[in-house]
């Protein structure tokens, strides 16, 4: 049985505060087995994490931003453009072999699919329903009836965007440390997920930050 985060964030992405080096020191601290580093709409994250040396499994991943929110792709070969519809996102994810997964899908405030487009429920490969960074456990509770309601299997994440969370949101998953099998034992839903919050404090924080930045990047266009 493998410890995995399968939803981190570095400051590849574009409100990650953490480099690759900082996350996998943490994973490694924090007993995890593997991680899948899914920065927004960029793999460079990944393969820069994948070179370095640790004992902590790197999946690589990316967090694509879809026409209707936001789809996690694991084991992905190449950057999904962002602004696809989801439907479109997933077929382009399963012709690369990856692992599609809807991340947070039923929070009104993040980007989520699940409120949007229903179909997408039954088009991925798992559901996420452990979320770290909910303020309450509500989406997140209704996650988890959604992936009972289309028998998805179910995943947790830390959603880490500071090297300190990750960890906080995990996935045993029965499964040899391989990326591959990983990805299998996702997809036959020999997942069970867990975790604790993210502090609202530095959910705020961040949640601050991020706004902040949008603004900045309005006023200079």
């Amino acid at each position: 049985m493998l410890n995995c985060d399968l939803h981190i964030h570095t400051n590849h992405s574009r409100d990650g505060e953490s480099s690759v080096e900082e996350i996998l020191l943490q994973a490694e601290k924090v007993g995890l087995d593997a991680i899948a580093i899914t920065d927004h709409d960029t793999m460079d994250g990944a393969w820069y994490a994948a070179k370095i040396k640790s004992r902590v499994l790197v999946i690589p991943g990316i967090e694509v931003s879809t026409a209707q929110g936001h789809l996690l792709v694991l084991g992905g070969t190449s950057v999904i453009p962002p602004s696809l519809d989801v439907i479109e996102t997933i077929r382009l994810a399963n012709a690369q072999g990856a692992v599609t997964i809807l991340p947070h899908p039923f929070h009104i405030w993040r980007h989520a699919v699940g409120l949007k487009v229903k179909s997408a429920l039954e088009a991925v490969d798992a559901i996420e329903v452990f979320n770290s960074r909910y303020i309450v456990g509500q989406a997140n509770r209704k996650a988890a009836r959604g992936a009972r309601r289309v028998h998805k299997p179910a995943v947790g994440g830390s959603d880490a965007h500071h090297a300190r969370y990750v960890g906080f949101g995990r996935t045993t998953i029965d499964a040899e440390r391989t990326v591959e099998s990983i990805l299998e034992a996702i997809r036959a839903g020999k997942t069970v997920p867990g975790g604790r919050m993210t502090p609202l404090r530095t959910y705020t924080r961040q949640s601050i930050k991020s706004t902040w930045r949008r603004v900045r990047r309005h006023v200079h266009r």
